[in-house]
Parts: C-alpha cells; structure tokens; sequence
C-alpha cells in the first residue's frame, strides 16, 4: 500500500509497510500512482511520454528504479505484520502509566468541557493521600520489569489538590530505589492555582507540565471561564509566562483547544508563540457532541486542513531563521520512531495505561470516567473485569474494520478508543471526522521531515526527540 500526495511543492510517496517515504519527480510520481493503479505499464509509458515530452527510454529507466525500490522492500512492500497483531497484545497485563484524577472538581466552568466541568458527570471528590499511595502501589505490583513509570496529576483541576500531588510524589520517591522504579510525573492544569510554591515543586518533581490556553484573549475567553462567568486569560497568562521561564523555556506544553468558533487556530497558535513566548505548542479539536455549537462540521474540514498547511510552512519558515516552534501532531520520527508492536497497538489504554477516579476506581482512559460498562476494578482489588480488560489488550489497528484500507493506520493504531466509542458506539469503530483531521496532519508533519532533508538550513535547525522507550520486549524496532 502507498499514498502518494502533493504538498508546499513536493511529491511525497509513502510506502505504508515499509515505512519509507519518497520525494521524487513528478515523472516517478505518476508513474508509482499508475502502477499501484493497476495500469498497465506499456500504456503508463506511454502516457508519461506524451504527457513529459520523454522517451521511451526515460520512462524505461523510472521504472527500474521503481523495481530497485520495490525489490529492497521500501515500496510496495506487504504487510507483514497482520499475523502478529494479536500475538503482540497477548504477551503481558504490565501497566506503565496512571492518570491520577486527584480532583473531580474545577475551579473554571468551562462549557465544552469532556469531563461536566471536572465532575465527570458524577459527584465531586478529592483523592486522599491513602487512596492515591494504594494508586501507586498498584503501579509498582503491575509493571514488572519496567523501569519509567508514568503519571499524570489530572482532574477537573488537579491543584485544588495540591497538598496530596506533593505527598504522592514524595511517597514515590521513597520507593523508587527499592522497586527500580523511576516516577515520570506530569502536571495538566488550568492555571488559575499556580503559585510560587506549584512553580518550585513542578519544575523539581515533573517531568512535563500541560498548560491549558486556547490562544488569543477573545477565543480563550468564550469558553474557559470560571463559575461567575469571568474569563481566564488575564489571570493565566502572566502565571503560564512564569512557570515557563522558571523551566528554562522547556519540558512544558500549552494546550489549547480549537472548536467551531476557531477554525483559524494558527492564529491561536502563533499569539501564543509571537505575542506571548511560548514555543511548545498543542492544540487539539473539540470533543463534543454533534450538535453543540462548538462542535465542528463537515464545512469546516476544508478550512482546517488549510490550517494545517499554514502552519507547516509557517514553522518551516521559523526553523530556517532558527527560532524553531514545536507542534505536538507534527513531532514525527520516521528513522527511529515507535517499534512496531507501538505502532499496531496505540496508546496501551485499559492494559498498560489506566485512569484512577478520586475513589480508586480503574478505568481504561480518563474519556471513559464515569460510564460504570467500563469500569475495570479499582486499585485495592486490581482488574476484576478482565474480559473488558482483554477486549481492550485486542483492540488494535487490525480489530477496526475500519481501518483496512487506511493509508495512516500504522501512524495512529487505529485512534482513540473513547473517540470511536463516542462516535459509533464501540471501540473497534474509527470516528471518521477524527480519521480525517489525522490524516492531513500526518501529511504535514511528513512533508515537514522531507523539507528538512533536503534544505541544509532547515537541517541544521531541527529540533530532535529522544524515545522515551525503555526497553518492553514487546514487538521490535
């Protein structure tokens, strides 16, 4: 399988299986699409002759090229790891991260909000240290030999918690050297609780700090409000600056989220870079229900995927004059990315990862909260409900019908599980409009990574990423 597209002046082909990707001329590039077409190659010939005014011989010589490429496995190449995607997820319940939810309660009242406000669409509660110690106990007793552990101090809004996030840390800490364990935290947090004391304790204990912004004053403010109805943005900002400059400008992101109201979300992003100073940037579409008046449309489809583009060569263009920004979608490592058992398994949610309710209850992944048919257990008695656990272990790019004949698939692993949930009412369905959005930003995020191999400058600018693997066993590289 292939996928061969056109962008910011390249002509892209990329071989699924294989994972290589090629920016060739446009007389190779019609070629490969006529030949993974079913054209006959006399008429490919002669089609390409007519159309490029060249010989018989040229188009002779293209396709021997393509028959090199072909033969060394890096087009065309099959798929060969259909009769192992089961076998993968099959190999061990080890658990590597836990989204602790320390709070189901906000301080901000925010209408799109997946989560009822922090609430969950159940009663409000604050994890207790003893509940939240059992959290990582349970951790530590099911990631065997694992050694980085994952946490996410998440809510609602995890600093009206604040005084049990220190405890956890500390505890685990404390039991890092006997388990040879190392505790990865990370912070997610509207902002409005940070302080000096929040500013020291996350730059020393946290790993990665997610700082929720939508952009510009006018567009944060329709939605991230507090319980008056106030605005959020004047009392962030200048916090979300702070805390940035004290981590020396890294190990943070901002988070923003884009809905209906803001389909010019490079707008969003660039005021967060050029106004504001901030270069690690995430920005997310709306979860919501088809008809809120955030949620986005067909129509806006067309308009976002121009974003997308906008905000590639935008970035390309940062990278020459070096002052690079990062974009969360747009991080992609085509030598040394995910191993292949990532790569069909996606994020690992019900098995490896896990989000745990201020009472300690398991569920596959915070977007699943609340709805008690995907209650797994809780962190005393572990996972009673294995066959939910299982029909998650299985549930991966080669359980979604939907997924067949999708060129991106070994990029996403077939999506988020609560978004197809949502969307089509099981696990194993694809929410198409997600597909989409995907689709193009792994398009961008591609072309990005040929401009930079072929234009020294941006070459010498790039921004790299280390794998934060630690060596599962599982699959290989």
């Amino acid at each position: 399988m292939i996928h061969a597209y056109q962008l910011n002046g390249y002509n892209i082909v990329l071989d699924v299986y294989s994972g290589s990707v090629h920016a060739v001329d446009e007389l190779a590039y019609d070629a490969i699409r006529l030949l993974d077409a079913g054209i006959p190659r006399q008429e490919i010939s002669a089609q390409l002759c007519e159309k490029y005014a060249v010989s018989p011989q040229d188009a002779a010589d293209v396709f021997e090229d393509i028959d090199e490429l072909t033969a060394q496995g890096k087009l065309f190449a099959p798929d060969t790891y259909a009769g192992h995607a089961f076998d993968f997820k099959n190999r061990s319940n080890v658990v590597k991260a836990l989204c602790l939810h320390v709070a189901h309660t906000c301080n901000l009242n925010c209408s799109y909000c997946f989560a009822a406000q922090g609430k969950f669409h159940g009663e409000t509660g604050l994890m207790s240290f003893e509940t939240g110690k059992r959290a990582l106990d349970f951790l530590v007793e099911h990631s065997g030999t694992r050694h980085n552990l994952e946490v996410d101090f998440f809510g609602g809004e995890p600093l009206m918690n604040f005084e049990v996030c220190k405890q956890l840390v500390a505890y685990a800490r404390s039991i890092e050297q006997q388990y040879d364990k190392n505790f990865r935290f990370t912070l997610t947090t509207n902002g409005i609780g940070i302080t000096d004391e929040v500013i020291e304790w996350a730059n020393q204990e946290c790993h990665n700090v997610v700082l929720s912004l939508d952009g510009r004053k006018e567009v944060n403010d329709r939605f991230r409000v507090d319980l008056a109805g106030n605005g959020s943005y004047d009392r962030i900002v200048p916090k979300f600056q702070k805390f940035v400059a004290a981590r020396g400008g890294q190990g943070y992101y901002m988070r923003g989220t884009f809905t209906h109201h803001n389909v010019d979300f490079t707008n969003d992003l660039f005021h967060m870079a050029d106004d504001l100073g901030f270069t690690e940037l995430s920005m997310e579409p709306v979860v919501a229900p088809p008809d809120s008046p955030e949620a986005l449309t067909a129509e806006d489809l067309p308009k976002l995927f121009e974003q997308y583009e906008i905000l590639a060569k935008d970035m390309l263009r940062r990278q020459r004059e070096g002052r690079p920004i990062t974009f969360y979608h747009y991080i992609l490592d085509l030598k040394h990315g995910p191993c292949i058992y990532k790569r069909i398994s996606g994020c690992g949610s019900g098995t490896e990862y896990m989000a745990v309710t201020p009472w300690g209850d398991l569920y596959p992944c915070h977007q699943f909260v609340g709805d008690p048919a995907y209650k797994l257990g809780d962190v005393w008695n572990g996972v009673t409900n294995t066959a939910l656990r299982d029909e998650f272990k299985l549930c991966n790019v080669y359980a979604r019908p939907g997924c067949k004949d999708c060129w991106a698939r070994l990029y996403c692993a077939g999506g988020c599980a609560a978004n197809a949930l949502h969307a089509t009412g099981d696990i194993h369905g694809v929410y198409e409009q997600g597909c989409e959005i995907f689709r193009k930003r792994i398009e961008c995020a591609v072309m990005m990574k040929v401009a930079e191999q072929l234009d020294p400058a941006l070459a010498a600018n790039a921004v790299h990423f280390e794998s934060d693997c630690d060596g599962c066993g599982e699959g290989e590289e």
